[in-house]
């Protein structure tokens, strides 16, 4: 270990003149102008997918809580039969079930008419 160390100490740094071809200079190599606002397009693009990315999880698991949070409350709701049921929630049931029962009947199925 320590002679890779030495060895590594005594080797000489690059020299700090270019090394391109003859003919060529540094301004032809580059990637410009053009190369930069592709990059920064890039960066931008990848940024605001990442963005709505995480928006859309966020509002699945939101849905999810919710949709747990109805679930319980529901089989706590159905333990309990002399509890009222919230104020219209009754009424949407049933226009909720009309709704269901026409579009069964004429055959749209997806609570539309």
């Amino acid at each position: 270990m320590q002679s890779f160390l030495v060895a590594l100490a005594q080797t000489p740094a690059p020299s700090p003149e270019g090394t391109l071809r003859p003919g060529l200079s540094e301004d032809m190599i580059t990637p410009g102008t053009w190369g930069f606002i592709a990059t920064a397009f890039v960066v931008i693009l990848t940024m605001l997918l990442i963005v709505d990315m995480v928006r859309r999880l966020r509002r699945i698991r939101y849905r999810a809580q919710v949709e747990e949070t109805r679930a319980e409350q529901d089989d706590a709701g159905l333990g309990a039969p002399d509890e009222a049921p919230s104020e219209g929630s009754g009424a949407h049931d049933a226009a909720a079930e009309e709704t269901a029962r026409e579009d069964h009947h004429h055959g749209t199925g997806n609570g539309r008419k």
